[in-house]
């Protein structure tokens, strides 16, 4: 995962097994080892990068005793850089024509395709054709938008848990979004008798607004204009 998260955010399904492989340093057949196809090995990375562990780490090491501008300001700058790298995968998955692309099951009286061996031969290990090649962008499943794969994330998740114990842990989109929310609410907590709102209500306002600024191709404001505006308002005193 780590030597594919790169190369994904680069070139997107355009990637190879092989040049995962040699990123990760490993024979390309062990790849297929773990996962079934190289779909299953986008859909792993997608799942990677949505998960918060980094941000909630970050969102954790916030030091309480500075003022609240300064603490919302490195929450701010923490969870942009977390959606700026799920908008990269997403995005460039989405822009490479894939994002949701699947191969259809076989019929019924197709016998299943062997899995790939030490012994296979590498030639005989590359993705199938129907992987490798371009989506039709003509095709209205292949304009499918990145937000799409928030819906197949749990499916994902699941395949994971099942590869592997390290990934039992994994989030679903709305488990990530309370534990995100929640780590946020701690920061207000220390000034929760100055507060109009409940800190959690002034968490949940403070991530929408960033989500929002997070959508838009040039953002209005830096992230302490944005924090100041939205503690003071944007109106000057009477």
């Amino acid at each position: 995962m780590r030597a594919a998260l790169p190369l994904v955010a680069e070139r997107g399904a355009a990637v190879t097994t092989a040049e995962v492989a040699r990123a990760a340093g490993i024979a390309e057949g062990t790849i297929f080892r773990v996962f079934p196809d190289k779909n299953a090995l986008l859909d792993a990375c997608v799942v990677e990068t949505l998960r918060p562990d980094q941000v909630l780490a970050e969102l954790a090491s916030i030091e309480l005793g500075q003022p609240l501008e300064a603490r919302l300001t490195e929450a701010a700058d923490a969870l942009t850089a977390h959606l700026t790298r799920i908008g990269t995968v997403l995005g460039v998955l989405h822009a490479t024509g894939r994002p949701l692309a699947r191969r259809q099951p076989p019929p019924a009286d197709t016998p299943p395709a062997a899995e790939p061996s030490a012994e296979t031969p590498p030639a005989a290990q590359t993705e199938p054709a129907a992987q490798t090649e371009p989506a039709d962008r003509t095709d209205p499943a292949a304009q499918t938008p990145p937000t799409a794969y928030f819906a197949r994330a749990g499916d994902a998740r699941r395949t994971r848990e099942d590869l592997s114990d390290a990934a039992a842990g994994a989030r679903t989109r709305d488990d990530s979004q309370q534990a995100t929310a929640e780590a946020l609410a701690e920061l207000f907590e220390p000034e929760r008798d100055r507060l109009r709102i409940p800190p959690d209500q002034a968490a949940g306002i403070f991530l929408s607004l960033l989500f929002a600024r997070g959508r838009q191709p040039r953002p209005a404001a830096d992230l302490e204009t944005t924090v100041d505006v939205f503690l003071h308002g944007a109106l000057g005193a009477a």
